[in-house]
C-alpha cells in the first residue's frame, strides 16, 4: 500500500487543530450543522454534547500527525475516516434544516475522501512507497 505521508499529516495537523478549537468554543462545530437557537447560539447542552466529538477530532488528528508511517499511521486514519463517516450519518440525519444536513454530509464524506486518497496513494506523483508492515511489504 502507498501512501501521501505528506498530506496525512497535514489532515492529522488540521483536524487536530479544529478539533481543539471546537472543543473550547462549540459553536465552531454547532453553527454549521445547524445545532444553535435563532440568535445562534449554542445551548449549554448542546455544547456539552458536541465537545466529546471535538475532542475525538483532536485526538485522532494528533494521533495521524504523530504517529510512525506504518501501522500505526494506517490505524489511525482509519479511525479518521470512521469517524468522518460517523459524523455524515449523524449529521446527516438529526440536525438543522435540509441545507444544513446536506452541508454537513459533504464536507464531513469531502474529510474523509481527502484521506481516503491520501492512505491509497495513487498510481502518479507523491506516493511516499509501500508502507511497512503492510500488505505487499
Amino acid at each position: 500500500m502507498s501512501v501521501r505521508t505528506g498530506l496525512l499529516r497535514t489532515v492529522g495537523a488540521v483536524t487536530a487543530a479544529y478539533g481543539a478549537v471546537a472543543a473550547y468554543r462549540p459553536g465552531w462545530l454547532a453553527r454549521p450543522v445547524g445545532l444553535v437557537d435563532p440568535a445562534g447560539n449554542t445551548h449549554p447542552h448542546t455544547a456539552t454534547a458536541l465537545r466529546p466529538l471535538a475532542w475525538r477530532d483532536a485526538a485522532s488528528g494528533l494521533a495521524m500527525l504523530l504517529a510512525p508511517r506504518g501501522p500505526a499511521l494506517v490505524t489511525a486514519t482509519a479511525v479518521r475516516i470512521a469517524s468522518d463517516v460517523g459524523d455524515a450519518v449523524l449529521f446527516g440525519t438529526g440536525s438543522g434544516s435540509r441545507v444544513r444536513r446536506a452541508g454537513a454530509v459533504v464536507t464531513a464524506l469531502g474529510w474523509a475522501a481527502v484521506t481516503v486518497a491520501a492512505l491509497a496513494g495513487g498510481r502518479g506523483g507523491g506516493a511516499d512507497g509501500p508502507v511497512p508492515g503492510g500488505p505487499g511489504s
